[in-house]
């Protein structure tokens, strides 16, 4: 839950959406206002809160007192806290919350109760392994006795822990699964099967005194003594002595020792004072000897060596003591004295490995367990210095991999430690695939792989080596020129300040690489040119040249055809002086714009399965439906203008496109209409309304193209301009790029479902009434032609020839043909007129539906650059009083 909460207030609206969708589904949350109300809720109060302490200790505090029980709560969280989990006191902090909120705690109980009883169901259809008697009769107690068996042994059985050798095998599996080309380093076999080699206890073997003769406990006491020091100086090593011998331990248990109990007590009593020495020595010898394989990590064997580097300080001890032994100067009171300086060293060893093993960390999380431990001894200096060198020790090759990533951008990381990880991407899909995410997969950071102290700069990490990588991949050889050996010390600002140098560094170069070298600003440049029609002489060529093959079907068209007169177009205008043109290219899309939008819009909703599974349109595309145009980006700059970004320009040029195809289509009926001039007043007055309406329809798509290219694109792009000035990174770069892109889309309407379904039918309206106005016009032409080669007429010179009455009735004879088959676009004068009164009736309903939607969403969702459509269109106040009375409308029906 929490991490659905963590991801929820940290990734994009999209992201959001889906993560509240699976988080009300994993809790069965079912009817209500649905995930858009929780959305909202995460968006508005979303504040930044960091964890302290303080904090987490009173929210376990508080929790403890809230809870049933309480003792079974702090042994999980001292269990957790000892496996260095992550997240773990803001866990602790939300759920101190969550058993404040009465309201939440009874929602959670009766989904909780729910849930049981569903699985409880579950489970009873199913069989069990073993019989439980009813609870309307008693158990006997043998009965009893053997479900207790039972169930003790399905619990020992689940809790004993993979072997060593299992552990070794899926690591090493794991490892050669992702470096097939670089397999990891074995051990030999008798390393392993050799336990004598371990230097920890030999628990199958029988102690090599046998069964003693004599019990230690009826000889007199400096026997007894001497005996004891001799086996404790034996038991110190890890070997079993006579009388004391240690009992085999299962898993990451500590090591106990079995006394001879016939021993004097108060001897036996100073002897189980030394003896948790030479358990410290068996868990960090059986610790040394299984992480020193390659299988756990470069950072654990550097650890392990560090440990065995004070473990000879601990031998040389033992073996001093033995010498004195031998010189019969030792008794068991000077063992105890000399011993005990060294047991506080043993005891922190030993901790430190029991929580690396029982924690599985490897690489970055040991990082953090020893870092953790440095900062809590504050106050013990010997305690302190001594985890300071072991983290020191084991951060080494840690630093080494960190170095190479932020001075040269190069992942050398074999088994898997460090925090950044690389994937196998295809830098190439960033031009063809529009879900690829290259520049944000190619890199990640593994949260558990990150030490503690490094977590501030982890995203630095990761930008500066990414920076430096995508200039080593265009062939340029990058080191950080400030590159210097990086330490571990309890001040972090010392490597801190290293970090921050090689990012800048980093930065810098890659911006000026891309911006200089690669000219990115003039690639922009080059595509707003053609995808938001900045070219305005190319297009009108274009559109010109390319109208008649555009009006086809889309499979008839020829793709190299639309590529010459593409050519033709950028050769005869202003678009020639543009360097980049030979990038622009033709591209058919399968969907008109407005489906290609809905399916953008569609995604991770109910919706998106809804588009996705439905079939195709049957109706067969234009050519001027399918249009779009295409660039072609090389590395890196497609790492700016990726398919994502370029998927985006299409849908804004297709959008702009079909407004300007209707546009000419509304002027061509202008020029058409002018036949009209030549008929009666009486049928020329009911062309009256059709020409007022063609231009209110031309008024409309004016006005909508001169807001979203004057209002919209030109003052964004300025924006975005001024802002790519002063990026400091290719971040802030493709930051700026994509609020631009998705600004345009939002102010053109485009990322509205709502408005973009109105805006589609207005443009329908257009577009069939131009084809109707467009057959009308066609029918008088042919009337009238008709009429006159009915006439018999004659010239100056006399009646006509033979011949020309056999050319003037084979006109008629085909101008008859092509009236009879076109009869149904000759109508009467009272159809013609009810039929545009239905169109203006049409245009006016969407279009004040559309003025409507505008001003709710202008001022209700604060897009205040939408209300300029409304005063250009609204502005001699025509449609104000009718968008007045159905706010007023609106507003009665909510209060209803």
């Amino acid at each position: 839950m929490w991490d659905l909460c963590q991801s929820a207030l940290a990734m994009s609206e999209f992201r959001i959406h889906h993560d509240v969708n699976e988080l009300l589904s994993l809790l069965h949350v079912r009817g209500g206002d649905g995930a858009e109300v929780y959305i909202d809720l995460l968006q508005k109060n979303r504040t930044p809160y960091v964890t302290t302490t303080v904090s987490a200790h009173s929210a376990k505090v508080k929790i403890v007192e809230y809870s049933k029980t309480p003792e079974d709560f702090l042994r999980k969280y001292d269990e957790l806290k000892s496996k260095n989990v992550r997240n773990l006191d803001p866990l602790v902090y939300l759920l101190s919350k969550l058993s404040e909120d009465k309201e939440t705690l009874q929602c959670l109980q009766q989904n909780a109760k729910e849930r049981s009883e569903a699985t409880g169901n579950v489970t009873s259809s199913t069989s069990t392994t073993f019989a439980i008697p009813p609870t309307s009769t008693k158990m006997s107690m043998q009965e009893l006795e053997e479900l207790r068996k039972k169930l003790g042994n399905v619990t020992a059985s689940s809790n004993v822990p993979q072997s060593a050798e299992v552990t070794r095998k899926m690591l090493r599996d794991r490892h050669n699964k992702k470096n097939p080309t670089q397999p990891n380093p074995v051990f030999p076999n008798w390393v392993y099967d050799r336990p004598a080699l371990i230097g920890d206890f030999i628990t199958s073997a029988t102690p090599a005194g046998g069964d003693p003769a004599v019990a230690v406990g009826t000889m007199p006491l400096p026997a007894q003594e001497q005996a004891l020091v001799d086996d404790l100086l034996f038991v110190l090593i890890g070997v079993d002595g006579r009388d004391i011998t240690a009992q085999p331990v299962l898993g990451r248990q500590n090591r106990s020792f079995i006394i001879d109990p016939s021993l004097d007590m108060s001897i036996k009593e100073l002897v189980n004072r030394i003896l948790p020495v030479a358990s410290y020595y068996s868990t960090i010898t059986r610790f040394t000897e299984e992480k020193s394989s390659f299988e756990y990590g470069q950072v654990n064997h550097a650890l392990t060596a560090a440990m065995r580097t004070l473990m000879k300080e601990y031998l040389i001890l033992v073996t001093q003591l033995e010498h004195l032994h031998r010189q019969g100067m030792l008794s068991l009171q000077k063992l105890w004295f000399y011993i005990q300086p060294t047991m506080r060293t043993m005891e922190i060893l030993a901790s430190i490995a029991s929580s690396v093993d029982k924690g599985d960390c490897m690489g970055g999380s040991t990082l953090s367990l020893l870092h953790d431990r440095t900062f809590n001894y504050t106050g013990d200096s010997q305690a302190q210095e001594l985890c300071l060198y072991l983290t020191k020790a084991a951060s080494v090759p840690y630093f080494e991999i960190l170095e190479k990533w932020i001075y040269r951008g190069i992942i050398k990381d074999p088994y898997s430690e460090f925090m950044v990880e690389e994937h196998e991407l295809q830098k190439e899909k960033i031009q063809e695939d529009y879900n690829d995410k290259y520049w944000d997969q190619r890199y990640t950071i593994v949260q558990h792989r990150i030490p503690s102290f490094l977590q501030k700069m982890a995203d630095k990490i990761l930008s500066t080596g990414k920076y430096l990588n995508v200039v080593r991949e265009c062939g340029r050889d990058v080191t950080c020129p400030d590159a210097k050996e990086i330490l571990y010390t309890l001040k972090e600002r010392a490597y801190v300040e290293q970090i921050e140098k090689s990012y800048y560094y980093a930065s810098k170069v890659l911006l000026d690489f891309l911006m200089e070298e690669k000219e990115l600003v003039a690639r922009l440049r080059s595509i707003k040119h053609y995808f938001l029609m900045d070219k305005g002489d190319f297009f009108v060529h274009f559109m010109d040249l390319t109208e008649e093959e555009l009006k086809k079907p889309v499979d008839d068209i020829v793709p190299p055809r639309l590529e010459a007169l593409l050519e033709l177009a950028l050769r005869m205008s202003t678009a020639n002086t543009d360097p980049f043109k030979d990038d622009l290219k033709i591209d058919l899309m399968p969907h008109d714009v407005i489906t290609q939008l809905l399916r953008v819009l569609a995604i991770e909703t109910k919706q998106e399965k809804a588009i996705i599974n439905a079939d195709p349109t049957e109706v067969a595309l234009s050519g001027l439906e399918a249009f779009s145009f295409d660039y072609i980006v090389k590395w890196p700059l497609s790492l700016i203008i990726n398919r994502k970004a370029l998927t985006r320009y299409q849908m804004l040029f297709r959008h702009i496109f079909y407004c300007k195809h209707v546009e000419r289509l509304l002027c061509n009926v202008w020029i058409s209409n002018k036949t009209a001039k030549q008929y009666a007043l009486h049928r020329a007055k009911w062309f009256a309304a059709a020409f007022a309406l063609r231009q209110r329809m031309l008024n409309f798509v004016q006005n909508i193209q001169y807001y979203m290219m004057f209002e919209v694109m030109e003052p964004t792009w300025h924006i975005m301009e001024n802002n790519l000035k002063s990026a400091s990174n290719i971040d802030d770069v493709l930051c700026h790029h994509t609020s631009f892109l998705d600004n345009c889309l939002k102010d053109c309407m485009l990322t509205n479902p709502e408005l973009l379904k109105i805006f589609s039918k207005l443009m329908s309206v257009c577009v069939m009434f131009t084809n109707c106005m467009q057959r009308f016009t066609q029918s008088m032409k042919l009337d009238r032609e008709m009429n006159r080669l009915s006439l018999e007429h004659g010239t100056m010179e006399g009646p006509p020839t033979q011949s020309e009455r056999t050319v003037e009735q084979e006109k008629k004879r085909l101008t008859s043909k092509f009236l009879a088959e076109h009869m149904d676009a000759l109508q009467s004068d009272s159809c013609f007129e009810a039929t545009i009164s239905k169109f203006d009736s049409n245009f006016s309903t969407l279009l004040l539906d559309l003025l409507d939607k505008l001003s709710v969403y202008s001022t209700n969702d604060c897009e205040h650059s939408m209300i300029n459509i409304i005063y250009r269109l609204d502005f001699n106040g025509f449609y104000t009083e009718r968008l007045e009375r159905m706010a007023i409308e609106r507003s009665q029906k909510a209060a209803a």
